[in-house]
């Protein structure tokens, strides 16, 4: 009985997707539509995430720069930097 115990116990451990029979572990993302019997995927779009954003242009925050930052300006790159020599 003891033995039987601890052999049970040993086995449990991290499940991998190498393990278990008709078992996927995936990767925590959920379907986005369905497989069909051709081997193509339909995305089905009332499962597809939509995220809905306020519109920030009355917030008066503004991102974090610190004080202490050097100010400089960087110059936008000229195009006879790129021009090759012919």
């Amino acid at each position: 009985q003891v033995i039987k115990g601890i052999f049970r116990g040993a086995k449990r451990g991290v499940m991998t997707s190498k393990q278990g029979r008709n078992f996927y572990k995936g990767n925590r993302t959920g379907s986005m539509g369905q497989h069909t019997k051709h081997g193509n995927y339909v995305v089905d779009l009332n499962k597809v995430r939509t995220y809905v954003v306020p519109d920030l242009s009355s917030c008066e925050l503004q991102a974090y720069v610190s004080h202490r930052s050097d100010k400089f300006k960087i110059d936008p790159p000229k195009p006879e930097l790129f021009a090759k020599d012919s």
